[in-house]
């Protein structure tokens, strides 16, 4: 009886060490159940506070680690180090293999190519970026790893990210209040990549660019106007671009993502599911003021090209003869069609060429605008636009 105190308390301390190691990354990474709740607050007070919570597990385990140490049997001593081990060895597991930015590193070596030099396969997707007429190309598989890149595209700081479990790309000044912002990873909500700000330790969501936790609570990041497609189709587009290339010290890291642009991983958390509207299907996304509208890629895949409306902005979806390249634009009062692999207009049967200009017909000169539009998961979507409405090919 007189060892239950130091007994217990010893082992409400060493639980209280472990359990919240274990629950500061439990809730910020893909764990059964732990991206389903809305958990991102308790996360983030638990994260900041790990160092005080530490002390008081400390606190507990004093009184039985100088009892056992100095008055103790060796069994109890045995008890004690066999206790302290397990700690430290959640410790190290936790904070220098678990942590989002500790499996997921920046790369070593940014270096870009042009057309003639890149050794990136031509059919590889790629998210584009133009920034005062250049153009940069970043391989999803090579993004989808580091999950951002940091860049400078035509004198402007760009933040380049993709969340492969979302499978959302996004381009992003990395400018806060008007001032050069660093980001790491940190983890996700949601299933969708957080970063935390080098300055006031926010944390910001990927798929938009708003800070959900911290100081800068509300607050948004700029985002810069992306497309996906194939490196083939950017390259028809944007000739003189420059290509990111993978980093050689990565190449088992990107071999893992090899099979993610065709959606065919193994992956649970990255494969895509071929049927509609399941929680891995493949919707594009477009959000136009506060109206937001998904559209089935297996009914774009059908049609090649879908002709609608998202609020007061009508819209084209066309897919690219090449089945995984796709551009949204403002149709205006037009419909279009495909026609023998060629896209053109209902009205003047004039054609259109992939960058949305007319070359051919009575609209010759003519050139469409560019609406943003993604390409992710449909869980994604619903999730940071719940009130989406959903495209039916049958109305």
């Amino acid at each position: 009886m007189k060892n239950f105190i130091p007994y217990a308390l010893l082992i409400s301390g060493v639980l209280v060490l472990i359990g919240f190691e274990v629950a500061s990354i439990y809730y910020i990474m893909p764990f059964p159940g732990s991206q389903r709740e809305e958990s991102v607050n308790f996360a983030y007070w638990l994260v900041n506070n790990l160092v005080y919570l530490r002390l008081i597990g400390l606190l507990l385990v004093a009184y039985p680690v100088y009892k056992f140490i100095f008055f103790g049997t060796t069994s109890q001593r045995v008890t004690l180090i066999a206790l302290f081990l397990l700690y430290l060895m959640v410790y190290y597991q936790v904070n220098h293999r678990m942590r989002a930015d500790a499996m997921f590193k920046q790369p070593r070596t940014i270096t870009f190519l042009n057309a003639t030099e890149n050794k990136v396969e031509n059919d590889k997707l790629v998210l584009g970026v133009v920034v005062n007429q250049q153009a940069r190309a970043y391989p999803i598989e090579v993004i989808g790893y580091h999950h951002q890149v940091r860049d400078t595209i035509g004198g402007e700081p760009v933040m380049i990210t993709y969340c492969t479990v979302c499978r959302t790309g996004r381009a992003f000044k990395p400018q806060v209040n008007g001032e050069l912002e660093n980001f790491r990873l940190v983890g996700m909500d949601h299933f969708n990549a957080m970063f935390e700000d080098a300055r006031t330790k926010s944390w910001w969501r990927q798929a938009n660019g708003e800070a959900i936790v911290g100081p800068l609570k509300g607050t948004m990041l700029e985002e810069l106007p992306s497309e996906q497609m194939s490196l083939r189709a950017w390259l028809d587009q944007h000739p003189n671009t420059l290509v990111l290339q993978p980093d050689s010290i990565f190449k088992d890291a990107y071999a893992v993502l090899d099979k993610y642009d065709e959606g065919t991983m193994e992956s649970s958390l990255e494969k895509r599911d071929s049927l509609s509207w399941q929680e891995k299907s493949w919707v594009v996304g477009i959000q136009q003021g506060e109206i937001s509208k998904a559209y089935d890629w297996n009914d774009l895949l059908q049609q090649k090209v879908i002709n609608d409306a998202v609020g007061e902005t009508h819209v084209l979806i066309a897919l690219q003869p090449d089945s995984i390249s796709f551009n949204v634009w403002n149709r205006d009062s037009l419909s279009f069609k495909i026609h023998n692999n060629e896209l053109k207009d209902v009205q003047t049967s004039s054609t259109w060429n992939w960058q949305g200009r007319c070359v051919e017909g009575q609209l010759q000169g003519s050139q469409l605008k560019s609406v943003q539009g993604y390409q992710e998961f449909w869980h994604s979507w619903l999730t940071f636009h719940p009130e989406t409405i959903r495209y039916d090919l049958k109305q």
